[in-house]
């Protein structure tokens, strides 16, 4: 039996020309139910900013979208933070962007109810009250200046400051448990005590809403009033999850071969096996539907850097919604750590490459478009690759192509885990073996090598081996080893593998442009750097050099 809720909610403009509040309400089904719960959530943008409205509803809208894109393994508590954090930085961003948007900020008041337990999240000066046995309890603090003259400045919110800190707290579901998440415009007119007996008088969630909004207006309430209310029917069975609910991930399952079952899924072959991780093909034992699991080494139990970056790497997957990579697949029973992926039938382009597949152009600049629109994918969300290389380009029989591995891909504002860049050698940017650290400008760069190695076998800055300290002079023209490219092709790949940044493609967008515009409108070949700064210490050997020999010669003239 499924946890069984009874909700409504109510939003009224008043006296002022626009409504800044925004709540909402997602009431999953299933085992999204039983994993991530509902939510519900209410945000009032900062008064007399013309980001307002926008702030709170993009943070509500996002926060109940994202909330269920996080992994499983992830408490709520971390899952809110994580998503409620990269809000707060678009809001930020926006903010810098746009002088008219400058100060948009909103609050943002959320409550979770999954399994026998709730959990709430909150900062600014919107409240959650809980009603239980009759009696209203206030669940929130406000977050304003302790200060006369600022009592009703918010010291706290989100869109107000980089640091975002959330106040969070969890406790126990009772069956006829009310939450109630109000905004100032309805708690700041109405006491406790009138707010208590209209929640009574009202059993209905929907009827309880409208009249809290509409007393607070009628007593002359001068803001928005907008307020959510969430009443527990029924309360699902107990399960273990519920009492180990500090364990904030599962365990890491044991090294499996094939033949072996792991929830249903039964092992079929060894995919990849590597220092950190393993890639099971699977089966579906009730659908026969082939399915790629992905965990960790069993040896990396202990290891809570790893566990956090793989439950990340999933969190990505289930965000990347194209067509252009693997998707990831709910689990409907998960005790160990792992996610599922759609399996595809097919290659990399590296393994066509060494069964001896020879790509022609026209191949390579089909593939390029494809790569190009996935990365594009990508760089939307505002996450880097960060391995764009053959390897981790999948050619289906579908005829489609994905791009694989998002393990070292890193988003928006994360910050970097270890020294140095990952990735292959021979597919980083020059200026990545200098410390730079690797962002969706070097996924181009990548993609670049990647079409230069499809068509010629080889690198355009020859072979870097890990751990080198390559030098870099001239790309080679891939009509060195391949005569009949086009120059427009030729042009295109040279710009997308140039040492210098700022000769390259600036976005996805355009790079895909060049390839798909192709011979009706080529690139200029790009310009030749001045021996000065190709190599600035070859320059001044040459002028020693002459310089020497020009005084040699006047030597010998004054000596006869």
């Amino acid at each position: 039996m499924p946890l069984e809720v009874a909700a409504g909610h109510s939003s009224l403009t008043g006296p002022r020309e626009r409504n800044e509040d925004f709540c909402g309400l997602v009431t999953p089904e299933g085992q999204e139910l039983e994993n991530k719960g509902l939510v519900a959530a209410l945000g009032d943008g900062v008064g007399g900013h013309k980001g307002g409205r926008e702030a709170s509803e993009y943070t509500v809208r996002g926060l109940l979208c994202d909330y269920y894109a996080t992994p499983d393994t992830w408490g709520v508590h971390r899952a809110i933070d994580k998503v409620v954090t990269a809000l707060n930085r678009w809001i930020l961003s926006q903010s810098a962007r746009d002088p008219e948007l400058a100060g948009m900020a909103t609050t943002l008041s959320a409550i979770v109810l999954r399994g026998r337990r709730w959990y709430s999240a909150h900062i600014g000066d919107s409240r959650i009250y809980l009603l239980r046995d009759g009696e209203l309890r206030r669940m929130t603090s406000d977050h304003l200046w302790d200060h006369p003259e600022l009592k009703n400045v918010l010291s706290r919110a989100v869109g107000l400051d980089a640091h975002l800190l959330l106040d969070y707290a969890e406790g126990e579901l009772c069956e006829g448990d009310r939450f109630v998440l109000l905004s100032d415009g309805v708690w700041g007119v109405l006491p406790e005590a009138t707010m208590a007996q209209v929640l009574l008088d009202n059993p209905e969630p929907q009827a309880a809403t409208a009249a809290l909004t509409s007393l607070a207006l009628a007593q002359g309430g001068q803001d928005n009033a907008s307020a959510v209310v969430v009443e527990v029917l029924k309360l699902p069975p107990e399960k273990l999850r519920d009492s180990l609910e500090t364990v904030t991930r599962l365990p890491i399952p044991p090294r499996l071969k094939p033949g072996q079952e792991l929830d249903g899924m039964v092992v079929e072959a060894v995919l990849h096996d590597s220092r950190v991780t393993l890639l099971y093909r699977v089966r579906d034992a009730k659908s026969g539907r082939p399915l790629v699991l992905k965990t960790l080494q069993s040896d990396h139990a202990g290891d809570n850097d790893e566990i956090a970056a793989f439950v990340t790497e999933e969190w990505r997957a289930r965000r990347v919604v194209s067509p252009f990579f693997p998707q990831i697949v709910p689990a409907e029973e998960r005790s160990c750590l792992y996610f599922l992926m759609t399996w595809h039938e097919g290659a990399t382009l590296q393994q066509m490459l060494d069964t001896g597949h020879h790509f022609t152009v026209a191949e390579v600049v089909q593939h390029g478009v494809r790569l190009l629109k996935g990365i594009a994918a990508l760089h939307r969300l505002e996450i880097a690759h960060r391995d764009i290389k053959p390897d981790n380009v999948h050619l289906g029989q579908d005829g489609r192509l994905r791009i694989l591995d998002l393990g070292v891909a890193i988003s928006a504002g994360e910050a970097v885990r270890g020294d140095g860049n990952p990735g292959t050698p021979s597919y980083m940017a020059p200026e990545l073996f200098e410390g730079v650290a690797a962002g969706v400008e070097h996924d181009l760069y990548a993609a670049g090598v990647t079409l230069y190695h499809l068509l010629t076998r080889k690198y355009p800055y020859g072979e870097i081996e890990p751990f080198q300290r390559p030098k870099f002079g001239e790309p080679v023209p891939p009509t060195r080893w391949r005569p009949e490219v086009p120059a427009w092709v030729e042009n295109m790949l040279l710009k997308a593998v140039a040492k210098d940044p700022a000769q390259r493609f600036e976005t996805a967008e355009e790079f895909l442009l060049a390839l798909e515009r192709g011979a009706s409108r080529p690139l200029a070949p790009p310009t030749r750097q001045p021996l000065i700064e190709r190599n600035p210490l070859l320059l001044w050997k040459i002028v020693a050099a002459v310089s020497l020999a020009a005084n040699l010669v006047l030597l010998m003239f004054l000596l006869r």
